[in-house]
């Protein structure tokens, strides 16, 4: 279980970012995070692991203490987490294979690391990963030679590499057209409900929500104004989360 209690960031140039956020993830859920741009959402999931460090409260992964965490031990802890990103966070120039390989570096000694020196089990691991994804076939290619929607399947494989208990997907398909999005979500699905893995997934339109999400949260200026069933977020809550202002919109 993840548990997040009265976590608040603020950036060192005064910015509020987060403000005493509490709630739980269960084992096998499909968290989704929602709010407008700049309602905390990235923080909140790079806070979880420790990408950036919270200025005050506590995250706990099956009650170790993330926030307390330090060297070897928080080394652990990410090894159970991995991380999907808005913007793929692949290495350009490198072979898909490459890229997918390098989710396993937390698992390697340090001069292993260094020298991207990997197991037997290591390379099958990867092009495992990679067929889970539909990209075997890309495994040589360079990682810029793919879609955005391959790009960010790549980046998916290699959170695979962790064998992870935990996904964190910060807007993972905010840069991709319709059709991409729903095939992006659908791996995250498959891994959540196969596997087991728990997937806590920032995203902008509610009816990728209702159709991914066992439960959802919602952050408005940094702090947590919703927290049920995605499809207890009727108009007005819509109106409260998103502003009066605001209209759905529906990615179809």
């Amino acid at each position: 279980m993840l548990r997040v209690e009265n976590l608040t960031k603020v950036y060192p140039n005064g910015t509020q970012a987060l403000t005493n956020v509490s709630f739980e993830v269960a084992d096998g859920e499909f968290l989704a995070v929602i709010g407008l741009s700049g309602s905390g959402k990235s923080t909140l999931l790079r806070c979880i692991n420790r990408l950036i460090e919270p200025t005050a409260g506590k995250i706990l992964w099956n009650d170790a203490d993330i926030t307390a965490a330090k060297g070897a031990d928080i080394r652990k802890i990410r090894r159970q987490i991995g991380m999907v990103f808005q913007q793929f966070n692949l290495v350009k120039r490198s072979s898909v294979y490459t890229n997918v390989l390098s989710g396993r570096l937390g698992y390697a000694p340090t001069l292993t690391s260094v020298l991207h020196l990997f197991s037997g089990a290591d390379h099958s691991r990867a092009m495992a990963s990679l067929d889970q994804v539909g990209l075997a076939d890309k495994a040589f290619v360079r990682a810029d030679s793919l879609s955005g929607g391959q790009q960010q399947r790549v980046g998916i494989a290699r959170a695979l590499m962790q064998e992870p208990k935990l996904i964190l997907a910060d807007e993972p398909v905010a840069s991709l057209d319709p059709v991409l999005a729903h095939s992006i979500l659908k791996y995250l699905e498959l891994l959540n409900k196969e596997r087991g893995i728990t997937v806590v997934c920032s995203l902008h339109y509610l009816d990728l929500v209702h159709r991914y999400a066992s439960r959802a949260i919602a952050l408005k200026d940094g702090q947590l104004v919703f927290e049920g069933l995605p499809k207890e977020i009727d108009d007005a809550q819509f109106k409260s989360i998103y502003g009066q202002e605001a209209e759905r919109v529906s990615l179809v």
